[in-house]
């Protein structure tokens, strides 16, 4: 099995900088429901502004979620000793992807197979 010590490290800072980014946004959320909660009687466009902002940053907070769970996962399998290793037929997953995206959890032929079975889930 491999070492990627280099990967383990990036993987490290990318779950820091994914907490960072999810604290700001859990920190920009509380002044926008403080604001709503101040006045019962507000024009229906502003609060269809506040609304939307806050579907955008919901969305960008699941995203971040997400990313940072497929960051800790990769983390765990490092620690487990199976990082780099697909998750679905065991073989090692290529080092160039990898590099590309540290959190990868299959090789490419498994996740060239999983979007073709998600495709066509989406036709039928």
């Amino acid at each position: 099995m491999p070492e990627f010590p280099e990967l383990y490290e990036r993987l490290k800072g990318e779950r820091a900088r994914l907490n960072s980014e999810v604290e700001q946004i859990k920190a920009k959320m509380r002044p926008l429901a403080e604001r709503r909660e101040g006045s019962p009687f507000g024009k229906k466009e502003e609060e269809t502004d506040e609304v939307l902002e806050l579907e955008k940053r919901l969305a960008l907070e699941k995203q971040l979620t997400d990313s940072l769970a497929e960051v800790e996962r990769a983390l765990k399998k490092y620690e487990s000793g199976t990082y780099g290793v697909c998750d679905c037929c065991g073989q090692p997953i290529e080092p160039a992807r990898l590099e590309a995206l540290p959190h990868a959890n299959l090789c490419v032929v498994c996740k060239a197979q999983q979007m073709k079975n998600a495709k066509s889930k989406l036709a039928r």
